[in-house]
């Protein structure tokens, strides 16, 4: 069983910057594929960035590759999304996921553990 709690959402001006942090309990995360997606409202929940169990394979949605960072620190349990250059279509809710597997994916149906969502608002 994992557990995840996200959290650093807030409001923000656009062009500005965020970090989202999602820890994670269980004793699998250091081997689980770890990802973000987010929901505007309206909109179907999407992919934003999904990192490998090692850290050293990451992949982005196209509108966010180059402005967003996925990373984790596994002795901390924790994985962060830092995003920069924050546009006003960034607005969600942001959730973190965890994988069965060790490699990174795009596809939401892949991930079996899911946080509660942290807002993020991106003011113009």
């Amino acid at each position: 069983q994992v557990q995840l709690v996200e959290s650093g959402g807030g409001l923000v001006q656009a062009g500005g910057s965020l970090r989202l942090s999602c820890a994670a309990s269980g004793r699998t995360f250091s081997s689980s594929a770890m990802g973000w997606f987010r929901q505007a409202p309206g909109k179907e929940r999407e992919f934003v960035a999904t990192i490998n169990w090692s850290g050293g394979s990451t992949a982005y949605a196209d509108s966010v590759k180059g402005r967003f960072t996925i990373s984790r620190d596994n002795a901390k349990n924790t994985v962060y999304l830092q995003m920069n250059s924050l546009k006003p279509e960034d607005t969600a809710v942001y959730y973190c996921a965890a994988g069965p597997y060790s490699g990174y994916y795009r596809d939401s149906g892949v991930y079996n553990y899911w946080g509660q969502g942290t807002q993020v608002t991106v003011s113009s």
